[in-house]
């Protein structure tokens, strides 16, 4: 059983279990749930902004602990006083460390959230509304494409965004109408080898149509120039900043050089 397979294996039993303990009907009452979302879609596309969405994330399964010194509210303010166009927040807890608390205190910030977590039930996805997500990420290689197409319609249904992760070609049949930007993700997630051409090779079968973005692997600003001659709008950057000794000074260097 490789990392993947062990993660959907417990997200199952966790999703099954916050199932009880909060149901649906809970979710709905929650101050955010209501909350008109903003588009990740418009702010990649916004000029006056960089493009990246600038993740929070504590720690990582092939990494260990990356980074648990720094605050999510002291991180996030950060990335959005300095342009990104969005926010990733990993809010796995049983691998990466994070938490549905984590988005709440990245919400005071005026940009999109992403919530980024293996997602593999519409309870995740209304859980994300609730919790003040603005998009939803779904993982081709945990889903099937009829079910990247069922969950994509229940967060549309919601007012989120969806960013559809691909990792081949064999995965190209999971894009649909109802997912508003396709990643490409740089690192395999069997082994989390990390190639940076692997992006633009795949880049060139997804219909321009998507935003599209390029994730993992990118911890230069050439790297960012050179995916987009590649037709890449989006960047999601996370490892990279949370790693330095100050996330909030690397990432305004690093929009700087940009």
């Amino acid at each position: 059983m490789n990392i993947l397979e062990k993660i959907i294996a417990h997200k199952k039993t966790e999703v099954t279990k916050r199932k009880v303990e909060k149901p649906v009907a809970d979710l709905e009452k929650e101050r955010f749930f209501k909350r008109e979302t903003l588009s990740l879609r418009k702010f990649i596309l916004d000029e006056k902004k960089t493009g990246i969405i600038a993740e929070y994330k504590r720690q990582s399964p092939s990494k260990g602990i990356i980074n648990d010194r720094d605050s999510v509210e002291i991180v996030t303010k950060a990335y959005f006083s300095y342009g990104a166009s969005g926010i990733s927040v990993l809010t796995d807890h049983e691998f990466f460390g994070g938490s549905l608390d984590d988005l709440i205190a990245a919400r005071d910030n005026g940009v999109p959230l992403l919530r980024k977590d293996f997602t593999i039930d519409e309870y995740q996805i209304i859980e994300a509304k609730a919790y003040g997500a603005d998009a939803v990420l779904l993982i081709a290689a945990c889903l099937s494409p009829q079910e990247v197409k069922s969950l994509a319609a229940v967060a549309r249904n919601l007012g989120l965004e969806v960013l559809l992760e691909l990792h081949d070609e064999s995965e190209l049949e999971h894009v649909c109408d109802d997912v508003s930007l396709v990643g490409v993700n740089n690192r395999n997630l069997k082994n989390f080898e990390v190639d940076l051409e692997h992006s633009v090779r795949l880049a060139q079968q997804i219909d321009d149509k998507f935003i599209k973005v390029a994730e993992s692997g990118i911890n230069d600003v050439k790297n960012i120039q050179y995916l987009k001659q590649a037709g890449f709008k989006g960047f999601l950057i996370g490892e990279y900043f949370m790693k330095q000794t100050s996330p909030m000074e690397a990432f305004k260097e690093f929009t700087y050089q940009l």
